[in-house]
């Protein structure tokens, strides 16, 4: 089976299972891009243009997202994109850890088809969860973003290895314009990893 029907068929198990967030959100937003990427974005949560369209990063932190990858010559073609949470949660409020705890399996089950060899997290939620070897009761002994953006580590987790790059969330830059150069020397420093590594 190839990995846009094993996809397909983890999008129908969260269909089926109603998770937390599921009665007040408007679509499913289970994720976008190529299904065999060898680099996998995973944000926080569907904000409401996605939540509109069932699309991640279609919004405007999606539009950031778009020209920081073009600018290293990237296209979502080229990578496959997700959310820690698969609905969008009530005025984009911050998930809580039940709704983390529920929600991620499904998201451990995208990366185990996918298979990427470098996971770019974006945002506090998923680098902690994903620096936390997906163990949520461990996140909150993980430092926040400031303090790790742009630093390349090797995880092995249930015998799948993969380099975690953590990076802002594109939505950071919109509300501290500040964090815009950050991010984008973060990002040449990601392609000089993809140059050596990929």
């Amino acid at each position: 089976m190839d990995n846009v029907k094993k996809l397909e068929k983890v999008k129908e198990e969260i269909i089926k299972n109603n998770l937390p967030l599921f009665d007040t959100a408007k679509n499913l937003v289970f994720g976008k891009g190529n299904p065999n990427a060898k680099i996998m974005f995973i944000g926080e949560a569907p904000g409401e243009k996605e939540d509109e369209q069932g699309i991640p990063f279609v919004g405007s932190a999606g539009k950031e997202l778009d020209r920081l990858l073009s600018s290293i010559g990237l296209k979502i073609e080229d990578v496959y994109i997700a959310n820690i949470l698969k609905y969008r949660p009530p005025k984009n409020r911050n998930p809580s850890i039940n709704e983390i705890e529920t929600h991620t399996p499904y998201l451990i089950k995208q990366i185990e088809i996918i298979k990427p060899k470098i996971i770019a997290t974006l945002g506090n939620y998923s680098t902690k969860f994903i620096l936390a070897s997906f163990d949520t009761k461990r996140m909150k002994n993980i430092i926040g973003i400031t303090n790790l953006h742009g630093v390349v580590r090797s995880l092995n987790i249930n015998g799948m290895e993969f380099f975690v790059i953590p990076l802002f969330h594109p939505a950071a830059v919109l509300y501290n314009p500040g964090l815009k150069s950050v991010l984008e020397d973060d990002f040449i420093k990601m392609k000089n990893f993809l140059d050596e590594h990929l």
